[in-house]
């Protein structure tokens, strides 16, 4: 174990090096609606994980936006039990960099400052690809045969949803019944976190058609735009009153409704919008039903329709229903936390989160996961970075959470 601790001690500045390439190489996930594949992300990990001896295997999950389809990147380091795989799962898409007069630096292009890496994507999820690869090479060089199977799976499409990443491989059989799971994209400042449930997750579209005229005008149409914003803090404001449990276990504790994208209406001031559509983000506790906060809403849309004389068009753009949490007595939750305190120094804390990673379609189909990384929690933030003393402390942990995992 001295050994490996002076081997991933000694990959500092490779990984920063590698850190800085990949935030480069725009990966910005395709239905954001101004973005590129994963490919060229894949086609620069796949020859460093043939470096390493490793077998490699590229899932491509047809998507028509895409027409060489969507690519998963995957490979295994055999253990002394080949039946069974230890996943660390990373993804390679990312957001968009958002206004980017809000940035200190170009999103694309990596800046080092101050012991962080800054660049969009450098901590959601280029951390974890990196620490999860890196950790297997410290295997490898260490020469540290694992009890099971180590896998690597560098997925597409998680930031709108794994349709065509996680969500695909599972379709396709590549994970047993007997594999586990970790995935590096959540936690704390401190490594003190280790999730084992997320909230349920619903991204709602409104779309309010009404009547456009001239400004001077307004008798004359519907102001599709006001009744939007009645609308939009009607709902939210009907949500938070109806769903209101509490559950400690999640951090948040409580459900949240939020307001956040806002589409263009009309190009010129003087018009009177006669359409108007936003967004809503929803991460709901388990116990509260999604289909009784639609039945909320459309009770909502309703009155307003009734009143406003408008029509109100609601499309569920995401729906993923909570799954069951992992037993935080797993074999998988026991050893991480072993591990952590044993290199940290400190005793973990286990908990859920608002969801959204790849964790959880994996527990929908049985598969144990946890999501555990050290991180200041600053996806799709501006002046987004990662810390380069997190890239060898989480490599250390997950080297040894791959050696000691039976």
């Amino acid at each position: 174990m001295d050994k490996l601790e002076e081997l991933v001690n000694s990959y500092e500045q490779q990984m920063v090096d590698m850190l800085c390439k990949l935030v480069s190489i725009k990966a910005v996930n395709v239905r954001s609606g101004e973005g590129q594949s994963e490919w060229d992300r894949v086609r620069f990990f796949e020859p460093i994980l043939k470096e390493l001896g490793l077998n490699t295997q590229i899932v491509t999950a047809p998507d028509p936006l895409v027409p060489e389809g969507r690519p998963n990147l995957l490979a295994v380091l055999p253990g002394e039990d080949t039946s069974r795989t230890l996943w660390f799962i990373g993804h390679l898409d990312t957001v968009p960099a958002g206004d980017p007069s809000l940035w200190s630096h170009d999103p694309f292009t990596a800046h080092v400052e101050n012991g962080k890496i800054y660049g969009r994507g450098a901590e959601d999820n280029g951390q974890a690809v990196i620490t999860s690869l890196f950790a297997v090479k410290a295997l490898i060089e260490s020469g540290i045969k694992p009890k099971v199977n180590i896998g690597l799976a560098f997925v597409a499409d998680e930031e709108t949803g794994s349709d065509y990443g996680i969500i695909y491989l599972i379709d396709q059989g590549i994970f047993k019944s007997t594999d586990m799971a970790v995935v590096p994209d959540s936690g704390d400042s401190q490594g003190s976190f280790i999730e084992v449930a997320e909230k349920s997750m619903m991204w709602l579209k409104f779309k309010v058609l009404g009547k456009q005229t001239h400004a001077s005008m307004p008798n004359s149409g519907i102001n599709a735009h006001k009744v939007g914003m009645m609308f939009a803090l009607a709902v939210d404001e009907a949500l938070h009153d109806n769903f209101s449990d509490r559950d400690q276990l999640f951090e948040p504790p409580f459900s949240t409704f939020e307001i956040t994208k806002k589409e263009a209406n009309v190009e010129n001031i003087n018009t009177i919008p006669g359409s108007d559509i936003f967004y809503m983000d929803l991460r709901i506790l388990p116990d509260e039903n999604l289909d009784d906060i639609l039945k909320v809403i459309d009770e909502l849309r309703s009155y307003y329709e009734y009143e406003y004389k408008v029509r109100i068009e609601v499309e569920i753009m995401q729906r993923s229903d909570a799954p069951a949490p992992t037993d935080p007595n797993h074999p998988l939750v026991k050893k991480m936390a072993e591990v952590v305190k044993e290199t940290r120094g400190i005793e973990p804390k286990v908990g859920g989160i608002g969801g959204g990673t790849c964790a959880a379609p994996l527990r929908r189909v049985g598969i144990p996961s946890v999501v555990w990384a050290t991180i200041d929690e600053l996806a799709h933030q501006p002046d987004e970075y990662a810390k380069i003393e997190n890239l060898t402390k989480d490599t250390l942990v997950f080297a040894k959470l791959m050696s000691k995992m039976e």
